[in-house]
């Protein structure tokens, strides 16, 4: 029941990313339409770059267990069962370390700009707090994907970012490896 919760998170936090990207195409598209008829769309430039932002963090725990965030893999590739064990167990504690450090201090600046009430400069004023929370969360969704894959490890088992890799080297598809 964990197991499918913790992957139900990490499918919603890409859908969210996916949602993202879509924005960003509807507001180019609509750009595109309204240039032609020489009216403007106030704070799509704004409303694009958070955007960006957003799709970004959101899609970092997906990717991270689909395997297909850049590792390097030359070394730790030849290790032995146990010395690699230990490496991912060293890799995923300083990631997690990492990232949490990144929460910690994104939501404080998101928690800052809630109190001091801090107003988008752009030509469409809103609320800074809004856009700035997919940074704390799309992190704190990565910080809980280190976070099963260090249990994993520590219990034996291979990280699901390697067997999503394996797979896909299996089928002969290596456009991650790229």
């Amino acid at each position: 029941m964990l197991r499918r919760a913790l992957d139900g998170l990490y499918w919603l936090s890409a859908a969210v990313a996916a949602a993202c990207l879509f924005g960003i195409f509807a507001i180019m598209m609509i750009q595109v339409a309204l240039r032609s008829m020489n009216r403007p769309f106030p704070g799509a430039d704004d409303v694009t770059a958070y955007l960006c932002v957003a799709a970004t963090f959101f899609a970092l725990a997906y990717t991270f267990r689909r395997g297909e965030l850049i590792r390097v893999g030359l070394f730790i590739e030849r290790l032995g069962p146990t010395v690699r064990r230990i490496f991912e167990i060293i890799s995923l504690s300083l990631a997690a370390a990492l990232t949490g450090y990144i929460v910690f201090w994104t939501a404080n600046d998101v928690m800052f700009s809630y109190e001091i009430e801090d107003m988008a400069q752009g030509s469409v004023p809103f609320l800074l707090w809004i856009p700035k929370m997919a940074m704390p969360l799309g992190a704190g969704v990565l910080l809980v994907a280190i976070l099963d894959e260090m249990v994993t490890v520590l219990s034996g088992q291979k990280p699901n970012y390697v067997r999503a890799a394996e797979e896909r080297a299996a089928r002969g598809d290596f456009s991650a490896e790229v």
